[in-house]
């Protein structure tokens, strides 16, 4: 697992020192040093849907129109299931490393686990395998390092690291089988997604506390079609510090894309068909529905974030705040523009509180929220705001199985003022070797 990853969640769950919580299986191969590690995590879901208002962009469940309005799941939470291999060398003069991960989901949606329903239909398999991480980076601490390969992206990396539910759930438990392969845990209800993109990227040596890491990415913006005319500009800074009993972190970062959408024909109203079911066949005209041409849009998509976490006498306290135009809201790019072409502004943020028990266990509350402006045409049931309560409790069983309690409120309401809401509880565990 990227070691930035590791030291946030095991640090975040078993207040361990840095130095524990960086050890994997750790494997001694000639010139090389191989680390084995990961972990496995599994929640019961139990989610209820109180309304089923249009709102696009929401993510508060709706209720469903038959059967119960509490739908049950077991799932993997916000941080996948992992399997990573890194090796690092010391070569002339240089620290040379490479990572490679896999990330299965335990949820499906099949009856026999090979992906076939039992009437010999075939399904998406919800237990799908994912690669996050690809990469190779060499470096030396007296100038910094160099990493090229598919790794989480720089903007916004430190919210979603600092955000308690990457321990847990969050929001979007869902159904067990669903497509999704992990929940959001704050994503879009707090920050955007950081995304795990292919990147050239520079960091600087740690001077005092003080870093920084600039890079060229893959724009990797969701929900659009698009022409990537440039690289995606990523960055970001950050300052670490110690001070008697306290120790925190302060960062800032950035991202800047250049989007081209792709332009959409009409589509004329045919007619020769009696009905539109089925085929048409002879002569006959198949009956379609009219579209009208949509251009193709160019525009600047930039965003940047701030935040701070502080650790104090077994408190934790971390505030975080994002503002952007045309990056739209949970994935960056998603409801981006309307439909004519203008940027939507966006802007959002969380504040987490935590506390450890003498028995170790750390209990939390998190509150989070991510906006997003109507512009252009847009029309009045377009989402407006997502808002995330979450209180937790997340157990040390041993030194790296813990057991996570959680609840979740969303609610989801549009620029004409509807809303729908939904509640999550979540039992599990997670297990990191």
């Amino acid at each position: 697992m990227n070691k930035n990853i590791k030291l946030a969640v095991a640090g975040a769950v078993l207040a361990m020192s840095a130095s524990a919580a960086n050890a994997g299986i750790v494997i001694p191969a000639g010139d090389w040093t191989l680390d084995v590690n990961g972990n496995v995590n599994a929640y019961m879901n139990f989610t209820k849907g109180n309304d089923s208002n249009t709102v696009t962009g929401g993510l508060a469940a709706t209720r469903q129109t038959t059967g119960s309005n509490t739908v049950k799941g077991i799932n993997t939470g916000l941080l996948p299931a992992w399997l990573g291999f890194t090796g690092k060398t010391r070569q002339n003069d240089l620290d040379v490393e490479f990572t490679i991960s896999l990330q299965p989901g335990v949820s499906a949606n099949d009856i026999s686990g090979d992906g076939a329903f039992v009437d010999g239909t075939t399904a998406s398999n919800g237990s799908k395998m994912l690669n996050r991480q690809t990469y190779l980076s060499f470096g030396d601490k007296s100038w910094g390092s160099i990493k090229l390969g598919k790794d989480l992206g720089i903007f916004a990396s430190d919210a979603i690291l600092n955000d308690m539910t990457l321990l847990g759930v969050g929001s979007g438990a869902g159904l067990s089988g669903s497509s999704a392969n992990t929940t959001n845990g704050g994503i879009g209800s707090g920050y955007l997604y950081a995304a795990w993109k292919g990147q050239v990227a520079y960091t600087t040596p740690n001077m005092n506390g003080f870093q920084a890491t600039i890079g060229l990415t893959n724009p990797n913006m969701g929900g659009l079609e698009t022409s990537q005319s440039r690289f995606g500009f990523e960055g970001k800074a950050s300052y670490s510090f110690a001070a008697n009993d306290a120790t925190g972190k302060i960062w800032v970062s950035g991202l800047s894309n250049r989007v081209k959408t792709d332009a959409v024909d009409a589509v004329a109203v045919a007619s020769g068909c009696p009905t539109q079911t089925g085929a048409c066949t002879g002569a006959a005209i198949e009956v379609r529905a009219a579209t009208t041409a949509v251009p193709s849009y160019t525009y600047n998509a930039n965003v940047f974030d701030i935040g701070a976490t502080v650790n104090y006498a077994g408190f934790g306290l971390t505030g975080y705040y994002y503002n952007g135009e045309g990056v739209g809201t949970t994935l960056v790019g998603s409801n981006a523009i309307s439909a004519n072409g203008q940027k939507r502004d966006s802007d959002g943020g969380y504040v987490q509180l935590t506390y450890v028990l003498p028995v170790k266990t750390k209990l939390g509350v998190a509150w989070g929220e991510s906006n997003l402006d109507r512009a252009g045409n847009d029309g009045t049931t377009l989402l407006r705001t997502n808002e995330r309560w979450t209180v937790g409790a997340y157990h040390p069983l041993t030194k790296h199985l813990n057991l996570v309690a959680e609840y979740n409120h969303i609610s989801s309401e549009n620029h004409a003022g509807a809303e729908n809401k939904s509640y999550t509880g979540s039992l599990g565990a997670i297990l990191f070797f």
